[in-house]
């Protein structure tokens, strides 16, 4: 304790010393809370001096992408990986994150996002990249399967084509869930990488072939024609794409959500059961890089003309149903919806235009895929089987929400490539219309998924949404009360509650006896 109360007197009394409390694990015979061979036992502590901070300036137009100079960026504090450094509060032990000013639109201003553990004093953002991948990582490293010294050699992992920049890349309004410098930290960062940095892209732009049974129908259908450029004669379409990682401004995801950014800390540090501290006692770290999936963009055709408003623009922004998009499952409308979009960005794409498929990792209406299992048990065992009339309660029922996607976030990867008019909307989403309506995008049509298209046990899903408020376009005008009230899905043999916790009773039993 004497150590402790030391170390925060020359803190106070001497700010121009950086100080670094280290938690070392060891072996301490004469430590009486010792439990066992891994307890941490030993705190040291080392003291530097604190380089002062030359505020950055720019030095180059706005519009250009510049790394900046060796001397506007500071020297990397590399953490040593055998031991923990604790710097979870503001102004504190050692910590001295590098600036970031969001929204400025030069890079070299802005500032590199930096959350790997290699620079704990110096990072400016709370959490980890890839996700919920992360854990993975952590496995790895215990696995002895990954050195946790190990940089990743970015040489060759620029991005094949271009994107950006725009003009909405420097209006937080507009985006503030991505980085839109995140692919490009070799270019813009390389100045940083030299010096000996560890920062990681958030964003990965490529190219690649997709195959669909869908997409070859249609060419045999005669739906679609083979032009050996955006659909190949085997039924190939090859596209442009871009998987981004969210990376948050916290500041302007408050505002979204009209709450206060002091709110939304203490709501997702406790809705993580603490998982992230540094939402509480780190007020002065604005960036966070959220547990949770990110997206993925598809692009039909040349993404140059994208942010163009006379060339056609097809989109649609779909949220990730896994039992639908990838098995084929016919509860719902996801994949028919999702095939049809993809068809008619290749026909615009083959026009002249562009198609994009933006596809957000938000299954089960971001509520997990467990929790939408559970619904569709609650829709088919009560009273009266699966109705549209109860489509939207069932959900409700069991996670205590309708939806928690809320769409606030959605439009920041249009304005990330520039969009400012979609001609035709594969959407009949309210929620997605209003959100990016709200944010200066112009949607001139919105085109609703053809009845043929919508499986026998779906007509729960679209009856409800339809009557409900989703866009019901030419095909669906007819939703009406008594339309929802009749509708009614596929039954079940699953038997009651009661009965089934019986059977696994006795079955449990069953197994223990023998």
């Amino acid at each position: 304790n004497f150590t402790i109360y030391s170390i925060e007197i020359l803190f106070r009394f001497f700010p121009f010393i950086s100080f670094s409390l280290v938690v070392h694990a060891a072996e301490d015979p004469n430590c009486k809370t010792k439990q066992n061979d891994n307890s941490i036992g030993i705190f040291t502590m080392s003291i530097a001096p604190r380089a002062a901070k030359k505020p950055r300036t720019s030095k180059s137009p706005p519009s250009a992408l510049t790394s900046g100079t060796n001397d506007d960026i500071p020297v990397p504090e590399t953490t040593s990986l055998d031991y923990v450094n604790l710097t979870s509060h503001t102004d504190t032990f050692g910590v001295d994150p590098i600036p970031i000013s969001w929204g400025h639109p030069d890079p070299s201003v802005r500032g590199p996002v930096i959350c790997t553990v290699r620079h704990s004093s110096q990072r400016n953002a709370i959490g980890a990249h890839s996700g919920s991948y992360c854990i993975y990582t952590g496995l790895a490293v215990a696995a002895g399967k990954l050195n946790p010294d190990y940089l990743p050699n970015l040489k060759l992992t620029s991005p094949v084509f271009s994107i950006g920049p725009h003009s909405s890349w420097s209006d937080p309004k507009k985006i503030a869930s991505i980085d839109p410098f995140g692919h490009l930290t070799t270019v813009v960062y390389g100045g940083y990488l030299d010096k000996g940095f560890d920062i990681r892209p958030t964003i990965a732009v490529t190219k690649a072939h997709i195959d669909l049974p869908e997409t070859r129908e249609a060419v045999a259908a005669g739906r679609l024609v083979p032009d050996g450029k955006i659909l190949l004669a085997g039924g190939q379409s090859i596209v442009s794409k871009a998987a981004i990682e969210p990376v948050w401004y916290l500041p302007e995801i408050a505002r979204r959500f009209g709450c206060t950014e002091a709110m939304l800390r203490q709501s997702i540090f406790r809705m993580t059961n603490g998982m992230y501290p540094e939402l509480i006692t780190r007020p002065d770290i604005k960036i966070f890089l959220p547990p949770i999936g990110g997206l993925t963009i598809y692009i039909w055709g040349d993404p140059d003309t994208i942010p163009d408003e006379d060339i056609e623009l097809t989109c649609r922004v779909h949220d990730e149903c896994n039992g639908s998009d990838v098995f084929g499952s016919d509860i719902c409308t996801c994949r028919p919806y999702l095939t049809h979009a993809i068809e008619e960005c290749i026909k615009t794409a083959q026009r002249g235009g562009a198609g994009v498929v933006i596809y957000f990792r938000k299954e089960g209406r971001s509520l997990g895929e467990v929790t939408k299992y559970l619904v569709y048990n609650t829709r088919k065992r009560q009273e009266g089987g699966d109705s549209a009339e109860n489509y939207f309660n069932c959900t409700e029922q069991v996670a205590g929400v309708q939806d928690t996607r809320f769409q606030a976030l959605m439009p920041d990867p249009l304005h990330f490539l520039g969009v400012t008019r979609i001609h035709n909307f594969i959407s009949m989403s309210d929620m997605k219309y209003n959100a990016i309506v709200n944010t200066g995008i112009e949607i001139v049509n919105r085109v609703e998924i053809p009845k043929e298209l919508v499986p026998d046990d779906a007509q729960v899903e679209i009856t409800a949404k339809v009557y409900h408020g989703y866009n019901a376009g030419k095909a669906y005008q007819n939703i009406d009360e008594k339309e929802l009230k009749k509708t009614v899905g596929r039954e079940y043999a699953y038997g009651k509650p009661d009965e089934e916790k019986k059977n696994v009773v006795e079955n449990v039993v069953k197994n223990v006896v023998e």
